[in-house]
């Protein structure tokens, strides 16, 4: 275990994982590539992270993917879903997760490098990306082009994404196109038991 260190990528699953996180022995990992397309949302309506397909999904049919073995190794955890900071918009109820996808604060805050101030500090000619030129958007490139986060957008029918070249949509994408095109990459993260756990662990994965 000596090599898995914060930034280490790590095969699990049948997928690269890399650890965002280390906490007593646990680690939160993200795929280090989009796996596949989904839609958000198989309807056009307002949803949360709570309620909406691509949880159920990654919850349901792709966790079962895994081995009995491995999910013995997942840890399932108390999800905070906090509100778009910039337009108010509600991020829900919390959450028992097995497998989820970061929020905006995960990825400007804290696993990608602390953008925190861009965030909290808002110009009146932000309206739809976050900072095109923000010095941390080329850490959180992924191939294969723009991939959810599950935090809302401007409003619930629309959800945010890290554009292609790394800069955050916080205006969102539509939740499901009105075509029914699957388009949206996924990335999805978990924490998971390294060693011996110390159990307990429920984390509000935010910077707030």
């Amino acid at each position: 275990m000596d090599d898995l260190k914060i930034g280490r990528v790590m095969p699990f699953g049948g997928y690269n994982w890399r650890i965002l996180d280390i906490q007593n022995n646990v680690a939160l990992i993200i795929t280090e590539d989009i796996i596949e397309l989904r839609s958000y949302h198989d309807t056009r309506k307002d949803i949360t992270w709570a309620g909406c397909e691509l949880r159920s999904y990654l919850n349901g049919e792709f966790y079962d993917k895994f081995s009995e073995s491995d999910k013995s190794r997942i840890v399932t955890i108390t999800n905070k879903n906090p509100d778009n900071q910039w337009y108010g918009t509600s991020g829900g109820e919390d959450t028992r997760d097995n497998i989820f996808l970061l929020t905006i604060e995960d990825v400007v805050c804290k696993y990608f490098g602390d953008s925190s101030k861009v965030l909290q500090n808002r110009k009146k000619n932000q309206k739809y990306w976050f900072q095109a030129k923000d010095e941390n958007n080329s850490k959180r490139v992924a191939k294969r082009g723009w991939w959810w986060l599950r935090s809302p957008g401007r409003n619930n029918r629309v959800a945010v994404y890290i554009h292609g070249s790394g800069d955050v949509g916080i205006n969102g994408n539509p939740i499901l196109r009105l075509d029914g095109n699957i388009y949206g990459g996924v990335r999805p993260a978990l924490w998971l038991k390294l060693g011996i756990l110390k159990y307990g662990l429920d984390k509000e994965l935010s910077c707030l």
